[in-house]
């Protein structure tokens, strides 16, 4: 399963977000720090959810986090989140 599908099945089972989009930038950091031929390796992700009602936008982000988990995370080099209340 790519990073992709799996990034999106997690974070759809933890929030059931009312909008999630899940960007591979990859190909915009060739030739930089992190870079993995074939992609998969920056991401942006834009997620809105009633789970993020009343949260700091820290604690949204540990929320994202937790979601993805640490055997993920370590898998991605770098990861923009965006995250709204729904």
């Amino acid at each position: 399963m790519s990073k992709t599908t799996e990034m999106q099945a997690r974070l759809e089972a933890a929030f059931a977000p009312a909008r999630l989009e899940i960007v591979d930038e990859s190909e915009a950091h060739r030739g930089h720090a992190g870079y993995m031929e074939g992609g998969e390796s920056h991401f942006r992700v834009r997620i809105a959810a009633e789970a993020f009602g009343g949260l700091s936008r820290i604690a949204r982000h540990r929320a994202v986090h937790d979601a993805l988990g640490k055997d993920l995370l370590q898998e991605i080099h770098a990861l923009a989140l965006e995250i709204e209340a729904a």
